[in-house]
C-alpha cells in the first residue's frame, strides 16, 4: 500500500487546487493507493507564536493543560505525515513565494529534534524513504529564473527533513490569456498521469 498525502493551500480553488484534484483522482484509481487530503486553507492555523513554540520544548508529561492544546497541533501533523509515503503540495505563488497558509504547515511539521536534528556538520533530516510532488501553479513564468525563490524555499524545507526525492509539476502563465493558460494545465495534467503511473 503505497500513503498518499495531498495538502493544498489555495485561498481561491483555483489551478492548483484543480491540479491536485486531478492527481487524488487519478491515484485514486490505483490499486494498491490510498489518498489523504488536508486542506490547509480550511484548516486555517494560526502563524506559530511563542506559546506554540514553547510548548515543544517541555516534556509532555510535563506539560499544562494550554501547553497540550497547543503542541497537539504539531504532534498531529508530524504524525500524518510520517504515516505516509508520497506526500504532495498544491502550491499557488502569492507574491513569489508559498502561501501563509502552507508556511504555517512547515513551521509545525519543521521540528528541531523530531523531524531533523542539528549536527556539528550541519542540520540532518530524520524521516526517511519519502518522496514529494510540488504542483505549482503560476500566473506568470517564473520557473529557472531569479523570481522562482518558491522552488527552492520549496525543497529546501522539504530537505531539512530528509526528504530530497522531489518532482516538480508547474503550470505557468496561467494568466496570460485563456490559450495559454489551457496548454499549461494540460501539459500539468500529462505530467501528473506520468508521476501517478510511478506511485
Amino acid at each position: 500500500m503505497t500513503r498518499v498525502l495531498v495538502l493544498t493551500s489555495s485561498i481561491l480553488g483555483g489551478n492548483s487546487q484543480a491540479l491536485a484534484d486531478h492527481f487524488s483522482t487519478l491515484a485514486g484509481e490505483r490499486d494498491g493507493v490510498e489518498i489523504t487530503r488536508r486542506d490547509l486553507v480550511a484548516d486555517d492555523l494560526p502563524h506559530l507564536g511563542l506559546p506554540e513554540l514553547a510548548s515543544w520544548q517541555v516534556a509532555p508529561e510535563e506539560r499544562d493543560a494550554e501547553q497540550r492544546e497547543l503542541a497537539a497541533r504539531s504532534d498531529a501533523l508530524i504524525k500524518e505525515l510520517l504515516a505516509h509515503d508520497v506526500v504532495v503540495l498544491g502550491v499557488p505563488m502569492y507574491n513569489l513565494g508559498v502561501p501563509s497558509q502552507m508556511k504555517a504547515w512547515f513551521d509545525r511539521v519543521l521540528r528541531a529534534g523530531v523531524t531533523f536534528r542539528y549536527t556539528e556538520n550541519g542540520p540532518v533530516g530524520l524521516i526517511e524513504g519519502k518522496r514529494a510532488i510540488l504542483l505549482a501553479a503560476r500566473g506568470g513564468e517564473y520557473a529557472g529564473s531569479e523570481l522562482d525563490s518558491q522552488t527552492p524555499h520549496l525543497t529546501h524545507m522539504l530537505g531539512l527533513m530528509g526528504i530530497g526525492e522531489v518532482d516538480t509539476v508547474f503550470a505557468e502563465g496561467l494568466n496570460m490569456g485563456e490559450a495559454k493558460h489551457d496548454a499549461a494545465m494540460n501539459e500539468a495534467r500529462q505530467a501528473i498521469a506520468g508521476l501517478v503511473e510511478r506511485l
